[in-house]
């Protein structure tokens, strides 16, 4: 297996991504859009202790919804729910959505959203994403690279010490599938350990995380096990994983619940009570082919290869986002990025 080549969520076919963000002060935060639209059955699972979502009760595989138009991921906490809305308005615009009527645009959008916590990283509690910022996000989507690092949602992110971000990475598997992960490092857990080095860089694909070693700097005072970045310890690792392997709602939903396996292989600790821990699963497969169901013993082998690839791709995306993030300085202090905190990590070129 190797990465795709864009080695992101974008090499799914039918999968789109948009960002915005601000980082001029006071500002530090941003939305992330992921766009399918041709639709995608979706499922979620959320362990965080502290989530903030929309619309993901009816992704459940008993609710009668088939699938969805866009996912959106963004910072603000709760008030960032609102950039759903104009994601929404795009959406109806266009016509794309659950029809309801026999009006062109008699549709009602179908768009889950989950936030993390970034008020006042950049200085000012009300400094946070506006409303508009869903439509400017789904508006400059499309397939190609995704930006990295401090983009989107991830502009204010950070990971315990250490500056988090958006990360992604992907996956084609022998059979010619496509596995894809999108992912906002916001935790309240640490993504390096003890030495130094990055949890989830064991997963890399051949050489992707070669040109890293063990740092020989000793970690910052506030590096694994204490968190001294200034503000409240809120956060929350949100994410989506997607494949083009036809899954129903059941075998999707079971995708983002293994999924997590991967937050857990690149982040210590995970889940706590103040993180908020989300994931999304996409099938965005839109043929009439039957679609593959955790309750028929002949699809067991492929699911269980697709789920395995799903959390495997998510901790890569994990350490794409720390490689590709930024220091940024705060009113409060620096939150420094993992490139700048163990220099040493990298091999010369």
């Amino acid at each position: 297996m190797q990465p795709g080549p864009q080695n992101a969520i974008t090499d799914v076919p039918g999968i789109l991504v948009g960002q915005v963000e601000r980082l001029d002060p006071p500002y530090l935060t941003g939305t992330t859009v992921v766009h399918v639209p041709g639709t995608a059955v979706a499922g979620v699972d959320v362990r965080g202790g502290a989530p903030g979502t929309r619309e993901t009760d009816l992704l459940a595989p008993v609710n009668s919804n088939g699938g969805v138009n866009a996912i959106v991921l963004t910072g603000g906490s709760a008030f960032g729910l609102d950039t759903a809305g104009s994601v929404m308005r795009w959406l109806e615009e266009r016509g794309e959505g659950v029809r309801v009527g026999q009006g062109e645009y008699d549709v009602v959008p179908i768009v889950p959203t989950a936030v993390i916590f970034d008020l006042a990283r950049g200085g000012d509690f009300k400094a946070r994403p506006e409303p508009s910022w869903g439509a400017d996000a789904i508006a400059a989507a499309t397939d190609g690279p995704v930006a990295l690092g401090n983009h989107g949602a991830g502009a204010g992110a950070r990971a315990r010490s250490l500056k988090g971000g958006v990360g992604s990475a992907s996956v084609r598997l022998d059979d010619g599938t496509t596995v894809g992960a999108l992912v906002i490092v916001n935790a309240a857990g640490s993504t390096v350990d003890a030495d130094g080095n990055l949890y989830g860089a064991r997963l890399g694909l051949g050489d992707e995380f070669a040109h890293l070693r063990t740092p020989v700097e000793p970690p910052p005072p506030n590096a694994p096990g204490r968190n001294l970045i200034p503000g409240p310890s809120m956060n929350t690792v949100i994410a989506i994983v997607a494949t083009d392997v036809p899954l129903d709602k059941a075998a999707t939903q079971r995708m983002a619940m293994v999924a997590h396996d991967g937050l857990a292989r690149a982040i210590d600790p995970i889940h706590t009570l103040v993180d908020g821990d989300s994931i999304f699963a996409l099938s965005t497969r839109t043929s009439d082919e039957p679609r593959l169901s955790v309750t028929d013993p002949l699809a067991l082998g492929q699911l269980e290869t697709v789920y395995a690839a799903g959390a495997r791709t998510l901790s890569r995306a994990i350490v794409h986002a720390m490689l590709n993030a930024e220091s940024v300085e705060t009113p409060a202090g620096t939150i420094p990025s993992y490139r700048d905190a163990y220099p040493s990590a990298f091999l010369a070129d």
